[in-house]
């Protein structure tokens, strides 16, 4: 029974060469993918300098190859197309600003530099903020006026 055992993965390791793994790997099966990382295990037990390149070219590949969990998510090309559609779409919501701002009603009378320095002459009539505001006496700031024409 125990020679049994021992005879297949001597018999199934010989199926696929490591010559080219990285090539056929997608077309495998679960049961040749398997075979081919027993077959690996038990090489890479050997001493490494011994090992050909294929060989640790499959081992490498197997281990750490863009396969499974580590297969990218999206396709070669896709962040370009991301890229372009969300320039596209920040070109959709530009134009939808500009062309709702052409239709906006001015701005209200208050936001006139004239109306804003008019309250600032109001505040100073009432004494409004004396300690740090525009009533205190080293004042030099612009008070209610934030337009700057």
């Amino acid at each position: 029974m125990a020679t049994a055992a021992a005879a297949t993965p001597s018999s199934s390791s010989s199926i696929i060469p490591l010559s080219n793994v990285e090539a056929q790997w997608e077309a495998m099966n679960k049961d040749e993918q398997l075979t081919v990382h027993r077959q690996l295990e038990e090489i890479q037990k050997k001493d490494w300098k011994t090992l050909s390149i294929d060989e640790k070219k499959a081992a490498y590949y197997v281990a750490f190859g863009p396969h499974g969990p580590r297969k990218p998510t999206s396709p070669p090309g896709e962040n370009l197309k991301i890229f372009i559609w969300t320039l596209g779409l920040i070109g959709v919501s530009g134009a939808i600003f500009g062309f709702t701002r052409t239709f906006a009603p001015p701005p209200p009378k208050t936001m006139t530099k004239e109306w804003q320095e008019a309250e600032n002459e109001r505040a100073k009539e009432l004494k409004l903020n004396p300690i740090t505001g525009i009533t205190s006496e080293d004042y030099k700031g612009p008070g209610f006026v934030t337009e700057k024409n």
